[in-house]
């Protein structure tokens, strides 16, 4: 059968076409896709082409399907999978496979399947290694975040802290203690605060800087203080561009320093200052996956000796991450949709991809079924004057605090009709 998909065959060469997918196998899976969220990952991927980790070196001849943060639902069932998936079941990827030792990853590696696509077909490692989840919430784009949200769950379960009495770690963030999210108004960023008011290890206090007063302010409307107060948790979020700042970000803590830092921007000096902010046997994680292979930044080793403090780093999630992403989701009890800002078709996928970094605001929701230009959620009012879908989206927006919800989805896929 045809699918259209964006392919890479080069270095910023994404271009989205149609062609003919071959018959599945007795051990893959043919897959409708729905939603696919662009992540800053595929950028790196486009800006590399084949000196990336992931991509094969044929891919100019070759090409990949791009995306991986993707849903849908099942078209057909190879033999060996008929007792475990059926058709018509809807479905979340986990795309950090890591089968036999290898990078392949859907997204990066394969010629048929990528979340950028009308139809792809999963291989048979992605169903050996459970990596195709079973998907029962509402709308689409919350197993699409499930990807990302995943990854930032498995940053939380990461972090670690130490004893004097023996040599366990105990993992996950500290319990009653002051978390630090750096660089957090971001798409990710705010997906972290989402879990941070809802981790079983719950903290006293989360901190979220920024330097941009806009997003600071956005931020705050989409996950409010009241709303983390109502949880038991101080939420505080802090312009970490105003003089003294690392002075007034200890004075939040009564001096105490931060038991868990979490850095979402890859800036030295942010990182630099998040070590200089850890509490004793405090935990910095660094989150955010830099372009520069040579990327250093210095961290204080006497405090490390004597005060126990560590750093790691963390980068994608695994099954169980995932699934408690999807679970939480369904359940209402975390808000993917504070990541969404803006919403597209697969034909603006190419180009979005390309410009991500130039693109303000948080993720770009891909509906791959459909052709829809890029546009942010805060142009559906002026759009909607003259185009009644728009006006139809901006009246769900609104009603659901300015965010991207399962009706607003509801209200595309009917308008375009999307069979599901």
């Amino acid at each position: 059968m045809k699918t259209r998909a964006v392919r890479m065959y080069g270095e910023m060469d994404l271009r989205c076409e149609e062609f003919e997918l071959p018959e599945i196998k007795d051990d893959e899976i043919l897959v409708k896709i729905i939603s696919d969220s662009i992540c800053m990952s595929t950028y790196k991927l486009a800006k590399q082409g084949k000196k990336h980790k992931r991509a094969p070196q044929d891919i100019d001849v070759n090409p990949i399907i791009t995306g991986h943060e993707c849903s849908g639902v099942i078209v057909e069932v190879g033999a060996k999978w008929k007792d475990k998936y059926h058709v018509g079941d809807k479905w979340a990827l986990q795309p950090a496979l890591n089968y036999q030792g290898k990078l392949d990853s859907p997204g990066y590696s394969y010629r048929f399947c990528g979340g950028d696509a009308t139809y792809c077909i999963m291989p048979h490692e992605v169903m050996e290694l459970d990596a195709l989840l079973p998907y029962n919430g509402e709308a689409f784009y919350q197993a699409s975040l499930g990807e990302p949200m995943s990854c930032i769950i498995g940053g939380y379960h990461a972090n670690y802290h130490t004893n004097k009495q023996n040599y366990q770690h105990a993992m996950g963030t500290k319990t009653g203690g002051n978390i630090l999210i750096m660089g957090g108004c971001g798409p990710m960023g705010l997906g972290a605060v989402s879990y941070g008011l809802y981790t079983e290890n719950r903290p006293k206090r989360i901190v979220v800087t920024d330097v941009d007063d806009a997003k600071l302010a956005r931020a705050a409307e989409v996950i409010s203080p009241e709303e983390a107060a109502a949880k038991g948790i101080e939420l505080i979020y802090f312009n970490s561009s105003v003089e003294k700042a690392e002075e007034k970000l200890m004075e939040i803590t009564e001096g105490h320093g931060y038991d868990d830092v979490f850095v979402y921007v890859p800036i030295r000096p942010v990182a630099e200052m998040g070590d200089r902010l850890l509490a004793f046997d405090g935990c910095m994680n660094f989150f955010a996956g830099p372009t520069n292979q040579q990327f250093t930044a210095e961290i204080n080793l006497y405090n490390c000796h004597y005060t126990s403090t560590h750093i790691l780093g963390t980068t994608g999630g695994n099954n169980d991450d995932l699934q408690e992403a999807l679970d939480l989701a369904a359940q209402g009890l975390i808000n993917p949709s504070v990541m969404v800002t803006h919403i597209g078709g697969l034909d603006s996928v190419a180009e979005t991809t390309c410009n991500l970094p130039d693109i303000p605001g948080g993720k770009k929701l891909c509906y791959t079924q459909i052709d829809l230009p890029l546009t942010a959620l805060t142009d559906f009012e002026e759009k909607g004057k003259t185009d009644p879908l728009f006006a139809k989206l901006d009246e769900s927006v609104k009603k659901h605090n300015g965010l991207w919800n399962p009706e607003a989805e509801r209200i595309l896929l009917d308008h375009f009709h999307v069979e599901i």
